[in-house]
């Protein structure tokens, strides 16, 4: 740092400032500060400044798995705005869902000195009614119902869900099977509970869901078995993966998308718009989670207090080419033209 000053001809104090950031700075001398920095190929020691300010600029996240589409943007979206904060992420996995398995990882976080933690808890633990963790952890989870214990971010899963089965009973159809995703899944048994409640509230039959595990393949079994009920004219799955392979079983059992049955899916992948045919389906908002995430955890590590309470991000539908009409309405609509015409 002297020899920064030294070649900048500033004092060690405005060295210091410009290194940490501070804006009572004039800009022609932090930009001296700025190229003298890289002409000697300085770099602040982080460890030495954690040590004296007691801030280490890094988060700790905790997550279960990797293999869904929402966790790796969440996760994402959380190290692209930690790092806009300027903040670093330290990524721990958790084996299985477990109380003691989550206790491991607070502890392991711990010990790497982060300054507070986001847990990406999409299940259930396997070992505990209620998630437990540390009381003087500055601390967000993601996707979860602790939200009177702590503070949690999730998208409106059951908002999303009754806009999508709406727009299949709309449409015309008598009911709507459900296509849905794994047991203890927080986010499956939103969307399962609101796509009953809403036929229920509709006075409509409520076919027994078939239950995938997230993957194109399980969408594609499960839609063998979709594909075989002729009365099956509309199906909501539960997110846009499974939907994938639904529309494959439909197109090998003979079954046209949208002509016989109509397919909404959900989370809105990139590659959702180009399936045959574009699939409807309800788009989540993974960027506000992730910078709601950060957020949060970084309003309370300033303030030095906990946050209580869930906020939901909205979700929305967005319609393309896999919903139609039912085949008998689309039947009914041309004799009833034809009838006119004559």
């Amino acid at each position: 740092m002297a020899d920064v000053a030294r070649a900048a001809g500033v004092s060690s104090q405005t060295v210091s400032r410009v290194s940490n950031g501070h804006a009572n700075v004039v800009e022609s001398t932090r930009q001296r500060v700025l190229q003298a920095m890289r002409d000697l190929g300085y770099r602040p020691n982080s460890a030495a400044r954690a040590l004296k300010s007691g801030e280490f600029r890094t988060l700790g996240v905790i997550l279960f798995t990797l293999s869904t589409t929402g966790n790796v943007r969440t996760l994402e979206a959380i190290a692209t705005s930690a790092a806009e904060e300027g903040y670093a992420i330290t990524l721990i996995p958790v084996a299985a869902p477990r109380q003691t398995d989550v206790r491991g990882a607070f502890t392991r976080l711990g010990e790497l000195a982060v300054d507070g933690i986001i847990v990406i808890m999409e299940v259930h633990l396997l070992d505990a009614a209620v998630l437990s963790l540390p009381p003087s952890v500055q601390l967000v989870v993601v996707d979860s119902d602790a939200g009177d214990h702590y503070s949690v971010i999730d998208t409106d899963q059951a908002g999303g869900t009754r806009a999508a089965v709406r727009h299949l009973l709309d449409l015309g159809h008598t009911t709507v099977a459900h296509l849905a995703g794994p047991d203890g899944s927080f986010a499956a048994q939103r969307r399962a509970d609101a796509w009953r409640q809403v036929l229920e509230e509709a006075g409509r039959t409520v076919p027994p869901p078939v239950r995938g595990d997230w993957s194109a393949e399980s969408g594609y079994r499960a839609g063998l078995a979709l594909a075989a009920d002729p009365d099956c004219t509309a199906v909501f799955a539960a997110n846009d993966q499974m939907a994938l392979g639904l529309l494959r079983a439909l197109h090998e059992k003979g079954r046209r998308v949208p002509q016989d049955v109509s397919v909404v899916g959900y989370d809105d992948i990139p590659e959702s718009a180009s399936f045959i045919p574009p699939l409807t389906t309800v788009h989540q908002d993974f960027g506000a989670v992730g910078r709601l995430c950060v957020e949060s955890v970084l309003r309370q590590i300033r303030d030095d207090r906990p946050e209580h309470g869930t906020t939901l991000v909205p979700t929305r539908l967005v319609v393309r080419s896999s919903t139609a009409p039912p085949p008998a309405r689309r039947t009914g609509r041309r004799a009833a033209s034809t009838r006119r015409a004559g």
